[in-house]
């Protein structure tokens, strides 16, 4: 099973503030000087997560990233992710918040068991969101494509995109897109050592 990641970090590599919250982002995106930019970002930024988006046929994410979700209270027009199946990694988590209990399910096993029974179920590709989760995807090797949008502006501090990894991780067949506000999209395949 393919396992990726799409995310957009600070500069810096964080990709929540100390509070956990994503205000980096829409500041970044106002540091814009021009409309047609904006729009031609926008539209990259839309395009190119709804292009990904129609490569997964599955979501696994961290609680805390479920929580952040869960504060957006998306409408069924605004939720991103369409009908994929979404699986919320938590030990700890007893319910899912009211407003998304018909869009996601919790797991509490391993994730080596969690992607055996995605692939008994038929699923190709998993979507990996949250830090925790992804470095835990990362040290079991099991991710096999990043695409990382860096948003142009350091935080200095925060949740970071990679936490410890245990092995290093070579990125290959790098392909960039730089865009006027100095947001640079970057896609790697892994290697794994």
């Amino acid at each position: 099973m393919k396992c990726s990641i799409f995310i957009a970090p600070s500069a810096d590599g964080y990709i929540a503030d100390e509070q956990g919250g994503l205000k980096y982002l829409e500041t970044s995106l106002k540091t814009l000087s021009k409309k047609e930019e904006e729009s031609e970002l926008t539209k990259h930024f839309n395009s190119s997560f709804a292009n990904y988006i129609k490569t997964v046929d599955c979501m696994i994410m961290g609680r805390k990233l479920m929580e952040v979700l869960s504060r957006f209270d998306l409408s069924e027009e605004d939720w991103p992710y369409k009908n994929i199946k979404i699986i919320v990694l938590s030990k700890h988590l007893k319910t899912l918040p009211d407003n998304l209990k018909k869009r996601v399910e919790i797991y509490r096993g391993s994730i080596i068991n969690l992607i055996d029974n995605l692939e008994k179920e038929g699923f190709l590709h998993a979507y990996i969101d949250g830090g925790k989760t992804i470095t835990s995807f990362l040290n079991e090797k099991l991710i096999n494509e990043i695409t990382i949008t860096q948003a142009p502006i350091l935080l200095g501090a925060g949740v970071a995109l990679f936490g410890k990894i245990k092995d290093e991780i070579f990125l290959e067949n790098a392909q960039a897109t730089v865009f006027p506000n100095n947001f640079i999209e970057i896609k790697y395949t892994l290697k794994y050592k």
